[in-house]
């Protein structure tokens, strides 16, 4: 894949995942206002290749359906955040940001989940207040990660099944 196509083969990942379909999404168009938008940022400075993408190979690691919901959302909001910062008469970037904030408002608990991850990274965990509230919650997570609560369910469901 070149770096030319890494644009829309995000935002294409980006809008499947989101449940847009091939007849709701103008890919062609997309494709257009997508080259437009590289035109604006000058995307064939020789510099654009250097490191190699930035965004799509995030998205390797994220590979349950669910996981990849919250880094979308997450990417959605870079794109949108991108696109704030130009002129917004333009009809592609229009049609781009209109398709991104249909996206974003299809999942607003992946914007959440993101932020709950960005605020527990900024706990200060060598404030005293912090740890003494971490110690008291620690058990309570160990049994999360021991016996997740779908598995509870699971086995309670079987074993209902086999009492009748």
């Amino acid at each position: 894949m070149t770096c030319q196509t890494y644009n829309l083969f995000v935002l294409s990942v980006i809008m499947i995942y989101y449940g847009h379909t091939a007849s709701s999404l103008n890919l062609v168009q997309l494709q257009d206002d997508i080259d437009k938008l590289k035109a604006d940022f000058n995307s064939s400075h020789s510099d654009v290749a250097d490191g190699g993408p930035i965004i799509v190979e995030k998205l390797k690691n994220w590979t349950e359906r669910n996981e990849k919901r919250i880094i979308l959302s997450q990417i959605v909001s870079m794109y949108l955040e991108m696109l704030e910062n130009t002129d917004k008469s333009k009809p592609h970037i229009k049609h781009i940001s209109e398709e991104l904030y249909t996206l974003k408002n299809n999942l607003p608990d992946g914007v959440k989940k993101v932020k709950d991850i960005m605020d527990l990274a900024k706990l200060p965990m060598n404030d005293l207040r912090i740890q003494r509230k971490a110690a008291n919650e620690l058990f309570s997570i160990l049994q999360k990660l021991v016996d997740p609560p779908s598995f509870k369910r699971k086995r309670s469901q079987s074993q209902r099944r086999y009492n009748c």
